[in-house]
């Protein structure tokens, strides 16, 4: 395996998501929807939320709860569309490699996830911030860059998480069925219920990261390396089905 091969690889990878408007649209909604509920919630109620004495970093970041999804929806759709009209016969054709093609597709969504996840990130802290008076933060408040460097970071992970499963489950509407009701109603259930247990779960877990002042069983950095491990399971477990299961 030469440099040359594995650039062409990743290259026709970046082709795939940018050529495809379900992955593409989905990574363009992770920016455009967090910045739409940012610009539309904060101006009305941003002020009013911080009088109520909540960890003003951890609200900052409210509208990633929706973009959160459009990057669930990337990584799934990012993969499933191999699965559609004998798409992936075609991809091992030109690579015959399935390590080579796995690795790739994961490096291309994983990084698109990070830059997009970034720039989200660090443009929703800014304007959100430019309607909260008294109450702004700035980046160099405690917490305030590692939160949105942590919560780029986050993002990626996350789309990861989707892509394995897709690869598992081949169905992005299968993994978009797990996914989404998991982290809208039953991460919430399940924390009222089972206390610092539910702080183990991918999405309480990663989002310590945007607290300035974090509690219970997990830290900002350990709580985003317990949603990496959740995402390497998933990567991995992708990577057992497409190197055992026939095309």
């Amino acid at each position: 395996m030469t440099a040359t091969s594995t650039t062409a690889v990743l290259h026709s990878e970046w082709i795939k998501v940018r050529s495809l408007r379900g992955s593409f649209g989905s990574l363009l909604a992770v920016f455009i929807a967090t910045l739409a509920v940012t610009a539309l919630v904060f101006p009305t109620v941003g002020q009013a939320e911080a009088d109520n004495g909540e960890d003003l970093l951890f609200g900052a970041f409210y509208a990633l709860n929706f973009g959160q999804i459009a990057v669930l929806a990337f990584g799934a759709t990012a993969v499933s569309s191999e699965y559609l009209n004998n798409a992936l016969r075609v991809s091992l054709a030109a690579v015959p490699n399935r390590n080579l093609f796995y690795a790739a597709k994961m490096a291309v969504i994983g990084g698109c996830g990070l830059v997009v996840g970034l720039l989200t990130v660090f443009a929703t802290f800014l304007v959100g911030q430019a309607f909260m008076g008294p109450y702004t933060l700035d980046l160099g408040d405690p917490g305030a860059l590692r939160a949105c460097l942590g919560g780029g970071v986050y993002l990626a992970l996350m789309a990861l998480l989707a892509a394995g499963l897709t690869a598992v489950l081949r169905s992005a509407v299968a993994v978009l069925s797990i996914l989404v009701p998991f982290l809208l109603i039953v991460s919430f259930v399940v924390g009222d219920i089972a206390g610092s247990v539910a702080d183990l779960l991918p999405d309480r877990a990663g989002q310590q990261i945007l607290h300035q002042h974090t509690e219970g069983l997990l830290g900002p950095w350990s709580g985003l390396g317990v949603t990496a491990l959740w995402a390497a399971v998933a990567v991995l477990a992708g990577w057992w089905a497409v190197r055992r299961r026939d095309a």
